[in-house]
């Protein structure tokens, strides 16, 4: 997993909980990198389960809760890095359907060696979107979250639901309807 994903969890992790909390989970997940991470790196992804159960632990929350929170965060700090990707869409769903095509493109140039999950589009409207996520790691929370601070960020909104086409979360169908 690539490091940008564990510098940014960590800066949510402070920001929203503080840095004596941050310093604990790093503490409690006995991590092979010593919570030490790069942008540019590529950790193991079992090192981020450790933190987010460790977060868990310590602030009560559950794990899918602060993955689809992180998921909103992660938005925001993707679009800070990398603004000339964002402003050239014009509105969510057009965002939402250029995933594969453009945004995925362009990350795997910048990381060639990123495991993305995939957006496999099955159908799109002017006011919605039909999407089956799939990876191995399951973080389809993550994504959730993200779909949703997307529509924020456009300032508008959508209903999302998903249903899980496998128990495990690595493939799930997302329906996206924006409102109004």
């Amino acid at each position: 997993m690539k490091g940008i994903v564990f510098t940014e969890f960590l800066e949510m992790v402070e920001s929203k909980f503080g840095l004596e909390v941050t310093d604990a989970i790093i503490e409690d997940s006995n991590l092979a990198s010593e919570g030490i991470y790069t942008s540019i790196g590529t950790y193991e992804f079992n090192e981020m389960v450790s933190l987010i159960t460790s977060l868990s632990d310590k602030v009560g929350i559950d794990v899918n809760t602060l993955i689809y929170t992180f998921g909103h965060y992660l938005f925001n700090s993707l679009g800070a890095a990398h603004p000339e990707v964002i402003k050239s869409y014009s509105n969510p769903l057009s965002l939402l359907y250029s995933i594969e095509d453009h945004i995925h493109v362009h990350v795997k140039k910048l990381y060639p060696e990123a495991e993305l999950p995939t957006f496999k589009i099955l159908e799109k409207t002017e006011n919605s979107i039909s999407m089956i996520y799939s990876s191995s790691r399951g973080l389809y929370r993550l994504a959730h979250g993200l779909i949703e601070k997307c529509f924020e960020h456009f300032n508008s909104s959508a209903q999302v639901t998903y249903e899980l086409m496998k128990d495990d979360g690595t493939e799930v169908k997302f329906d996206i309807v924006q409102n109004g």
